[in-house]
């Protein structure tokens, strides 16, 4: 468990390396260290702590601390730890930049943190430069192992009320699928409950303080990998194994030689790796659990019975951060229903409609959730960064809205629906597009799905679906699809059109891009290669 006396990230970390000082704290593989440049191996506690220490001299010395927001541009690399570790120490905070943004996406953030200073690759930052001067904030660009420079004057923007427990230790931009995204203003106490949740989850996914090795390709400017995982590791003195993004290919190489003992995952990770060939070394490796979220229903199983070990499915937010996650980690678990498991008692959740009533055993409706207890924001991230009528709306009633559909049956088993912005209106019936992609993806020629509202002059949304196929899609597959989705699902529910694309539009974390989805299905609605499949939805369709 973490240092019960630490009330910040890096007194967390400074009692796991005081105790643990020669266990490895990160590790490089060769192919990571090979893309970015870095010597590949292992880096112990004690080696980061002297970094650390180097590097919070070097601020402390500059004139950093708290209130100040420094960006980083440093994508998966040992570096990024080392400088959120130092500038926590000093009361600041980080704001974690993804690398994929470009300069307009860039200015913004730039405009809205007003960070006092941005570390960045050294290929990135006259980029950054640029970005800060479009957003008329004279911010200073450095590249690590450069001198410090003092902050920017009238910095110090991210001060907060309270000990330092509840200082900003990271502001966390959320994807902006409609919009411009929001700012997360994260506590070190976001950080902290994390870690104590992880290191006490037990069940499936219990670690333990023997020496855990957690591997994961998820990007530091996400939840997971920063605060989760990161934390986890911190929590029982174990390793984490950063790798700059997922290689399928040597996926299974780099989780035996890095000797790790866990991983996480997300998005299509776990059906690229069932469209592997299999190997007498599918069971090669010490790897006791999978964490993540999405994998395809079909593959569950399958996935298990191959590579044997669990994947333990869960659900969180970025606003929620572990103080109401969800996860399937114990038994029984219902294993390729889009099960999340139960709820443990720490939480409170309820399950609405659109009149914000509870709805019955069963039926979906949005999920409410707060912490149990006096405080039911503890954990949760503090507010969102100069958008207090977003928080409040947010946390309207006293319960955090967080859009997305579930249903809960009689045994408290949670199963996730969809997102509600995602809900097709289509005659009157409400459609949840994933529950689609999941019958869409049970098709064996399907390798990828994504379904999105289109416009219907008499029915005011049809369902249009984007697939990857194996093979050449035509009409005749378009068809058969349609028909044996109508075997699966309510008419309704069935595509009314169908395009096959050579890859959905995907996050950093291999999501579908929502809002591209929909740009993108509008923009093929009249393509003539896009098959009408209408006239087969029917009542009376078998």
């Amino acid at each position: 468990m973490i240092d019960s006396g630490a009330e910040t990230v890096h007194g967390a970390f400074a009692a796991a390396a005081a105790r643990w000082p020669e266990r490895g704290f990160l590790h490089v593989v060769p192919e990571t260290a090979d893309v970015y440049g870095i010597e590949p191996g292992e880096i112990t506690y004690a080696e980061a702590a002297a970094e650390v220490d180097r590097l919070t001299s070097a601020l402390e010395a500059a004139g950093y601390g708290e209130g100040h927001r420094v960006m980083l541009l440093l994508e998966n690399r040992p570096v990024f730890f080392f400088w959120f570790l130092a500038l926590n120490r000093l009361g600041a905070s980080i704001v974690p930049l993804n690398p994929d943004l470009r300069t307009g996406e860039q200015a913004y953030m730039i405009g809205h943190a007003e960070p006092a200073l941005a570390v960045a690759l050294p290929s990135r930052c006259n980029e950054l430069r640029e970005a800060a001067l479009e957003a008329g904030v004279q911010m200073p660009v450095i590249a690590p192992g450069e001198p410090v420079p003092a902050p920017r004057e009238g910095a110090r923007v991210a001060a907060r009320a309270g000990g330092p427990a509840e200082r900003e230790a990271a502001l966390l931009y959320t994807s902006g699928t409609t919009g411009q995204p929001k700012g997360c203003v994260l506590t070190n106490t976001y950080f902290l409950l994390s870690g104590d949740w992880y290191a006490g989850a037990g069940g499936l996914c219990e670690i333990t303080e023997d020496g855990e090795r957690m591997i994961t390709p998820l990007p530091l400017f996400h939840m997971n990998a920063l605060a989760v995982s990161f934390m986890a590791m911190i929590a029982v003195g174990g390793c984490l194994i950063p790798l700059d993004r997922f290689h399928p290919k040597s996926w299974w190489k780099s989780v035996r030689e890095s000797g790790a003992t866990c991983l996480h995952y997300l998005g299509v990770m776990p059906s690229i790796l069932m469209g592997m060939p299999e190997s007498p070394d599918d069971r090669a490796h010490r790897v006791r659990f999978g964490f993540g979220a999405g994998i395809d229903p079909k593959l569950h199983a399958p996935f298990e019975a191959r590579f044997g070990f669990p994947l333990v499915e869960a659900w969180a937010m970025t606003e929620t951060g572990s103080a109401a996650t969800i996860a399937a980690n114990r038994e029984p678990r219902r294993v390729g229903e889009n099960c999340l498991g139960r709820p443990e008692p720490y939480m409170e959740m309820r399950i609405v409609d659109d009149a914000g009533k509870d709805v019955a055993t069963g039926e979906p409706g949005e999920l409410l959730v707060r912490r149990a207890g006096d405080d039911p924001r503890h954990g949760f991230f503090a507010e969102y960064y100069k958008n207090p009528e977003a928080t409040a709306e947010v946390w309207e009633g006293g319960w955090f809205h967080t859009g997305d559909i579930v249903r809960q049956e009689a045994d408290g088993s949670v199963f996730f629906v969809d997102r509600k912005k995602n809900v097709i209106r289509r005659s009157g019936e409400n459609i949840a597009a994933v529950e689609v992609e999941s019958a869409l993806m049970r098709h064996p020629k399907v390798r990828a799905a994504g379904v999105a509202a289109v416009p219907d002059a008499i029915r005011g949304d049809e369902v249009f679906a984007m697939l990857v196929v194996e093979g050449e899609g035509d009409a005749a597959l378009a068809e058969e699809i349609t028909r044996w989705c109508l075997t699966r699902l309510a008419y309704y529910k069935a595509p009314g059109y169908i395009a096959f694309v050579d890859a959905l539009p995907l996050t950093a974390t291999q999501k579908i891009q929502r809002g591209t989805l929909k740009t993108q299905a509008a923009g093929l609605l009249n393509d003539p290669a896009t098959h009408d499949l209408r006239p087969l939805k029917k009542r009376t369709a078998a």
